[in-house]
C-alpha cells in the first residue's frame, strides 16, 4: 500500500495553513518526540521534533503527507529529487485564489502551487474525487530505465505508463492507489537537505524477505529491519532502502501500522497546542539569531 510522503518543514504554522486551508486536508494525528528517530524519520537530527499526518481521509485508504518539524531548524535546501504531488481538487484551486496564494497554470486546468519550503503541488481544477484525490508523487531520476528496473523488478511495482520521448514512467501497486511517477532530470539527482522519503506498507512477514533480497542484489539498505516506538501507540517494524538515485523508501509492517495510524480526533488540537507552546521563533528573535538552515 502506498502510504505517505515525508516532508521536512521549517515554518510549521505557515505549512499547517497551506495543508489545512488551501489544500483542504485534515490533521489525522500529531505526535511530539523528545529525541531523534531510530530510522531517521526526521532526518539526521537528534533533538526534539514533531510529526503531523495530514490528508483527505484515513491513512487506511488515502495517501497522506507526513510533516516533520525539527525544533531549531528554520529551513532546508531543496534539490531536484522531489518534483511534486498531483491532486484533483477544484476546491483547492478556489481556496488558493481566495487566499491570494500564488498559482501558475502549467497546462490547461492544472495549477502549480508551492507549499512553504518550495515543495510543488499540482492542482487539477476538477471536482474533488470521492476516493483519494491524491493521484501521484513525482520523483526525479538520473537514468529512467535503471530506476524502472529497480521499482518494478525488485520492489514489484506494476508499470502503468512508460514515455521514452518525455523520459517519464508511471508505476504503482494498485489501480486505486496513489502512483509513483519517475522523471529524468537530465543529470545527477541532488537531494539537498530537504530530502524526503516515500513510505509503503506490506505484510510484516514480507519485511525480512525484502531485506534479504536487497542484500542478495547488493542494493542499499539505509536502516536494517528495526522496531520503532511511538509513545502510547503501536510499535511498528520498518526497513529503509535507497533506490539507485538515493531516494529513501520506507516499508512498514501493515498490521501494526494500521493500528498506529488510526485517526486521532484530537490531532488538530494537539498540533495547535504544540504550535502555541513553541517559543523557538521568539527565542531566536530575542537572541537576534536565525534558526539553523
Amino acid at each position: 500500500r502506498a502510504l505517505h510522503f515525508v516532508f521536512k518543514v521549517g515554518d510549521r504554522a505557515r505549512t499547517a495553513s497551506f495543508y489545512r486551508e488551501l489544500l483542504g486536508m485534515s490533521v489525522l494525528r500529531h505526535e511530539e518526540f523528545e529525541e531523534g528517530c531510530k530510522a531517521s524519520c526526521n532526518g539526521p537530527y537528534d533533538g526534539k521534533w514533531s510529526k503531523t499526518m495530514v490528508g483527505y481521509g484515513p491513512e487506511d485508504n488515502h495517501f497522506v503527507a507526513e510533516l516533520t518539524y525539527n525544533y531549531g531548524i528554520g529551513e532546508y535546501r531543496l534539490g531536484n529529487d522531489f518534483l511534486g504531488i498531483t491532486l484533483v481538487s477544484s476546491q483547492a484551486v478556489s481556496n488558493a485564489k481566495k487566499m491570494g496564494w500564488p498559482l501558475k497554470e502549467v497546462t490547461t486546468g492544472i495549477f502549480e502551487a508551492e507549499a512553504p519550503g518550495g515543495y510543488k503541488f499540482y492542482l487539477e481544477d476538477k471536482e474533488q474525487l470521492k476516493q483519494d484525490p491524491v493521484q501521484k508523487v513525482t520523483l526525479g531520476v538520473s537514468d529512467l530505465q535503471k530506476s524502472v528496473n529497480y521499482w518494478s523488478d525488485l520492489l514489484g511495482m506494476k508499470i502503468y505508463e512508460k514515455d521514452e520521448e518525455n523520459q517519464r514512467a508511471l508505476l504503482g501497486y494498485a489501480d486505486n492507489q496513489c502512483k509513483l511517477e519517475l522523471k529524468t532530470v537530465g543529470g545527477a539527482v541532488d537531494h539537498g537537505t530537504a530530502f524526503g522519503r516515500i513510505a509503503f506498507s506490506c505484510a510484516k512477514d514480507e519485511l525480512p524477505n525484502i531485506e534479504a533480497l536487497m542484500k542478495k542484489e547488493s542494493q542499499k539498505i539505509l536502516t536494517p529491519l528495526v522496531s520503532l516506538d511511538t509513545p502510547g501507540k503501536a510499535t511498528v517494524q520498518v526497513i529503509i532502502l535507497a533506490d539507485p538515485d538515493g531516494h529513501e523508501i520506507c516499508f512498514v509492517g501493515d498490521e501494526a501500522f494500521r493500528d498506529l495510524s488510526q485517526v486521532d480526533p484530537n490531532g488538530d488540537k494537539l498540533l495547535n497546542d504544540a504550535m502555541a507552546a513553541d517559543n523557538s521563533d521568539k527565542w531566536f528573535a530575542a537572541q537576534k539569531r536565525k534558526k539553523a538552515a
